[in-house]
């Protein structure tokens, strides 16, 4: 039987690893930090996947003149499976002690985490990669799956490609194939298909690692015979150079700021085209950029690179959980963000040292094997083996106690229901009034002669009636809807989840078109994002004259919000006929009032969001008396004199 030859070491990958997965932790554990990009780092694992599971399987053929695809995947099975168990088992234990949000849908996560489906099940449950906060527990491996599901696929396509007997031909398809799968994320991206769906999808996200493919199509021959050009030294100070260059392109591409969804496609490609070069570069014969990846600092985080993804994100929700009651969000505290850190890096030592490192070098068989003879041969390792096998049976029982008490929805998204449920069962309410004259705002003196009266009398304006209000709101509004219908009987609201303050603009000119849009109108549109001055202004003259309008501010774990509140606080102090409604100075002592997301009321919470709504209006109405006072006086004719 011909052995397959050892397996040969590919200078720079695991600098190049310890790069990408310090890029996803910035992200992840220090939001605030440059890396706002850094979830290309995922990109750089697939490429450097790509290429090394397509070496690794040529050079095999080649060497025994099949692929042992049996072989193959245990090797991969001993290599992922080990570390990702103990993952899953410890973190669903720990969330199980925990409680709340944080167990929300992990039958799924645990079920998508076995069978290496996990990116599917997500996007099959509506998942959300990109929202600003969310405590889904084993969010991050999805990449995972992605992964697993091509070495499944490829194995099994790689002979097929291999009987085309141009080379050319080869690297053409792969690279068809890479540009499809870019294109398919863009074209679902554009199309409204959600960005979760093009970033989750292995069909859309698989052009990483078919550029990593294609690449050891190209380099597989060079290196395995190098020609002498190969090792000129202009040629590998060249190589050198580009792979340098583009080493730091990619790390200018994860300091990018968000633009838009459309942009994170283009990050993406740009991620894994520059990491093919320098994938390239590093494993390029004789090159300087490879030993200068391969500084032990650098190769100490590439060895542990698998354990410390699986690790950091798990570890970040559970802090942030205990710690706040919340879900892992763009505001994580630094003291938090660190403290993860350390964890993670714990968790990632012991797991390599006394689980993976065991069972890759000697198998499941042999590790359990040695067991079985320790179990016989001394107290010592008696103990060792019972004590290990009640810890599993521990973390088994803690998984299965997680799964069966976790809640279908989070707290928030309960909140969210009931406000829907709460629409859904009112009549249809009635299109705005016969006038467009809020109550208690000045009519036309034309219409109405007041009479001549020596000293005008002011009286306490009505309060506004539900069916005198347009509310348009997020789903902060939606969760308080309850409340907002019996305070306001006859309240028109219309609320959805993720809306911003954009969208504000074209509901109210086409209730406004309707005949439909009512004098008073309160906007709830600050939690999802920033506000432009310019969207304002454009409400504001769809609005124009005869309306009131309230400014709902903003309160939520997340970055934007105080500039939020400050523009809205500046654009009502710049316009007398707008109202700030200051929910997020209302409910800053009360956030036990809000769901375990730290965003959306309860029934208790929509009471001060109502309360807050009502309070602006009275404001309102008193300005507006006051201002009717001066005028009135203004305009009396003076008494006559003698």
């Amino acid at each position: 039987m011909t052995l397959t030859p050892p397996r040969p070491r590919y200078a720079g990958l695991d600098g190049l690893r310890a790069i990408a997965v310090t890029l996803v932790i910035l992200y992840h554990l220090f939001p605030q930090s440059w890396f706002h990009a850094g979830y290309v780092g995922v990109d750089v694992f697939f490429v450097i996947s790509g290429f090394l599971i397509t070496s690794l399987l040529l050079r095999e053929r080649e060497t025994t003149g099949r692929i042992r695809l049996g072989r193959f995947w245990s090797r991969r099975a001993r290599r992922l499976l080990p570390a990702l168990a103990l993952m899953v088992t410890v973190c669903a234990t720990a969330a199980w002690l925990v409680g709340g949000d944080v167990l929300v849908d992990l039958g799924r996560q645990v079920a998508g985490a076995a069978t290496f489906s996990y990116n599917w099940l997500a996007i099959t449950a509506g998942g959300d990669y990109f929202a600003a906060g969310g405590s889904e527990l084993f969010r991050n491996l999805w990449s995972l799956a992605v992964e697993e599901q091509f070495y499944l696929v490829w194995p099994l396509l790689l002979p097929l490609i291999l009987r085309v007997p141009s080379r050319v031909a080869r690297k053409g398809i792969v690279l068809v194939a890479a540009a499809a799968s870019a294109g398919w994320m863009l074209a679902l991206t554009l199309s409204g298909g959600g960005l979760t769906r093009a970033y989750f999808g292995t069909d859309s996200h698989a052009f990483g690692l078919l550029l990593g493919v294609a690449l050891s199509f190209a380099l597989h021959p060079l290196l395995t015979e190098p020609p002498a050009w190969m090792h000129r030294r202009t040629v590998r100070a060249t190589t050198a150079g580009v792979g340098t260059a583009a080493l730091a392109a990619l790390l200018a591409v994860s300091t990018l700021r968000g633009a838009g969804d459309a942009a994170v496609p283009g990050a993406l490609l740009a991620a894994s085209l520059l990491s093919a070069l320098v994938v390239a570069a590093g494993v390029w014969p004789g090159s300087p950029l490879g030993r200068a990846l391969d500084i032990a600092p650098l190769r100490l985080v590439g060895e542990r690179s698998y354990a410390l993804y699986l690790w950091h994100w798990p570890i970040l929700v559970l802090l942030t959980a205990a710690v706040s009651g919340i879900g892992a969000t763009v505001a994580v505290p630094t003291w938090l963000g660190l403290t993860a850190l350390l964890l993670t890096l714990i968790a990632a030592e012991t797991s390599l040292r006394f689980v993976e490192t065991p069972v890759r070098r000697g198998g499941f068989r042999r590790v359990t094997a040695r067991m079985w003879v320790a179990l016989g041969r001394s107290a010592r390792g008696r103990f060792r083996v019972i004590g290990v096998t009640a810890v599993s049976l521990v973390l088994l029982g803690g998984t299965t106690a997680a799964i069966a008490a976790a809640p279908e929805v989070s707290s928030g998204e309960a909140a969210v229901d009931a406000g829907m449920d709460a629409l859904k069962a009112q009549p249809a309410t009635a299109t705005a009034m016969p006038t467009d004259t809020p109550s208690g705002m000045a009519t036309d003196a034309a219409t109405t002669e007041p009479a001549p009266t020596a000293d005008p009398v002011v009286t306490a304006p009505e309060p506004v009636r539900g069916d005198q209000i347009t509310a348009v709101g997020d789903s902060v509004m939606l969760a308080s809807a309850p409340v907002l219908l019996e305070r306001f009987p006859g309240i028109q609201v219309d609320a959805a989840v993720s809306r911003s303050m954009y969208a504000a603009p074209g509901i109210l000119r086409s209730l406004k078109d309707a005949g439909q849009l009512r004098p008073n109108v309160v906007l709830a549109l600050g939690t999802n994002g920033a506000i432009s001055p310019d969207t304002l202004a454009e409400v504001h003259d769809i609005l124009a004259s005869g309306h009131r309008l309230v400014l709902v501010t903003a309160s939520a774990p997340r970055s934007w919000i105080d500039g939020v509140n400050a523009e809205l606080n500046a654009y009502a102090q710049a316009h007398h006929d707008v109202q700030v409604a200051d929910w997020a100075g209302a409910i800053s002592g009360h956030l036990d009032l809000l769901a375990g997301d730290q965003v959306h009321p309860g029934r208790a919470g929509g009471e001060i969001f109502a309360d807050a709504v009502a309070q602006a209006f009275q404001r309102a109405q008193e300005s507006d008396a006051q201002r009717d006072e001066i005028v009135q006086r203004l305009t009396d004719p003076l008494p006559a004199t003698e």
